[in-house]
């Protein structure tokens, strides 16, 4: 991926930023947009008090909160905006065991933005899980919409002979895959533009996705999962994935599901795919009831629940 020499200083100076923040110790959970909302519309926190606000809760935050250069890296990086006499961050930092993410600040409003939070907690599960059972070992994988790029990092440091393959059809998500990989120190992790697995050649042992699983109004790339209730892109990655898994291969596709009357329709689309001899596959609910706020929206009346839903689909050799 080529970069000009202005996003290249401005990709540095995040680098940079998260380094510092790491080696002071600096840590944050990241939570729902709900728990979020929350947590800022409680008395006392219209103003940031110290880093995890202002790198986590992305809180407002007067200049003398921050170290100069924790100032000058900001404004750099391009990522520093003004609120009224305030300054605020356009992205936030989380950790994830002991790694460091730059991702997009709250609220997650604009079309490119690039997510992380408590699915990509439960995606990270899905992927440790199966790299502590599976016998097969990994050579070439891929993670289809990388957005931060816990995928792919988590893979490259479990297996580090491995060539590991990071791509979405978002720029900046690229970016803050590059930088978060230079942040942990991962070098076999290569990035490339690519809507869904049509940007890069060849067969892969491990192929794993998260994508979005929700209908969106404004089609931001990482909420909209496209269809009457959002599992399109899902069912494409299966698609694609299928077809481009080595024998032995394994896919791990961690994403939502709309509930309608008792039925899952995605569930139901799986197993018309996936049947025959070629495919063993395990499909199970991670959480029966998430983002339920979002059954107040034009498009789920008559959704009972989403439920987040882990596929592995395992290739016979």
């Amino acid at each position: 991926m080529t970069l000009d020499p202005q996003q290249t200083r401005a990709d540095e100076a995040l680098l940079q930023l998260g380094r510092r923040l790491r080696a002071d110790g600096y840590r944050f959970t990241c939570v729902t947009p709900a728990t979020h909302a929350c947590n800022n519309a409680r008395a006392g926190a219209e103003r940031a008090a110290n880093l995890r606000d202002v790198f986590g809760w992305s809180r407002p935050f007067p200049a003398s909160l921050i170290s100069a250069d924790e100032l000058d890296q900001l404004s750099t990086a391009h990522v520093l905006y003004e609120d009224g006499d305030l300054l605020r961050s356009r992205v936030r930092w989380s950790s994830l065991d002991d790694l460091l993410l730059v991702h997009s600040a709250y609220p997650t409003e604009a079309a490119d933005a690039v997510f992380f939070g408590p699915d990509s907690y439960r995606f990270a599960q899905v992927i440790h899980d199966h790299l502590q059972r599976s016998p097969v070992r990994v050579e070439h994988a891929v993670d289809i919409g990388c957005g931060s790029g816990v995928g792919a990092l988590l893979i490259a440091r479990a297996a580090q002979h491995a060539q590991v393959s990071a791509v979405d059809i978002n720029p900046l998500a690229l970016r803050y895959t590059a930088i978060n990989a230079a942040l942990a120190g991962v070098s076999n992790v290569s990035i490339a533009h690519s809507d869904l697995l049509a940007g890069i050649s060849g067969h892969f042992d491990l192929i794993v996705a998260n994508p979005p699983y929700m209908l969106d109004d404004g089609q931001r790339t990482y909420r909209h999962g496209g269809g009457s209730l959002g599992a399109d892109l899902s069912l494409r990655i299966i698609e694609q994935a299928c077809e481009r898994l080595s024998p032995g291969g394994s896919l791990l596709l961690y994403t939502g599901v709309a509930i309608v009357e008792g039925r899952d329709p995605l569930l139901e689309a799986i197993r018309l795919r996936l049947a025959g001899p070629e495919w063993a596959w395990v499909y199970r609910e991670v959480d029966p009831d998430v983002f339920g706020e979002q059954l107040l929206q034009p498009g789920y009346e008559h959704v009972e629940r989403i439920a987040a839903v882990a596929l592995t689909v395992n290739r016979s050799a």
